[in-house]
């Protein structure tokens, strides 16, 4: 593995994290009702560093290899959705809005393990948590906007 490309990748991680500090969730996130298994506050950053290093360790054994068009695809995919889902659930707080990102986000997901297990079985095994991950973020997304129906999105001011 290339260790310049691996530090390029999670460089593109550390970017797309840092609209969740940026995005914060804060007293409205924990005022929100939620479901009894959702992952106490201290999992997250913890889930997603390992995330990080696991798909920018895929994503530079596969960019060497012959072949890597849609695993590369897939791979930039997902880091755009990861990156537009935190503004859209913290920051404007649309809890349905940020299904509709989640979708696509998922799909990119599922399709990076797949197209990564093609090319080689470490790089997919490495999306495997991610796929994991992305799901239970799903499932939770849809409970808590199923909980808050009648929480109001953030109206950005014009200023």
């Amino acid at each position: 593995m290339n260790f310049y490309l691996f530090a390029l990748f999670l460089l593109a991680c550390c970017a797309a994290g840092a609209t969740g500090a940026v995005f914060q969730p804060g007293a409205w996130y924990r005022r929100l009702e939620k479901p009894d298994w959702t992952p106490p506050d201290w999992m997250f950053p913890v889930v997603w560093t390992s995330i990080y290093l696991l798909i920018s360790f895929a994503g530079a054994r596969v960019a060497v290899l012959e072949g890597n068009a849609y695993a590369m695809a897939f791979w930039a995919m997902q880091t755009s959705f990861a990156t537009l889902w935190t503004p859209v659930f913290f920051g404007l707080r649309r809890l349905k809005g940020a299904l509709a990102v989640m979708a696509p986000l998922w799909i990119a997901v599922a399709g990076c393990t797949w197209t990564h297990f093609q090319l080689d079985f470490w790089a997919g095994a490495a999306f495997v948590p991610y796929l994991v991950w992305v799901t239970v973020a799903a499932a939770l997304n849809f409970s808590v906007w199923r909980l808050n129906p009648n929480e109001a999105p953030l109206i950005p001011s014009d200023t």
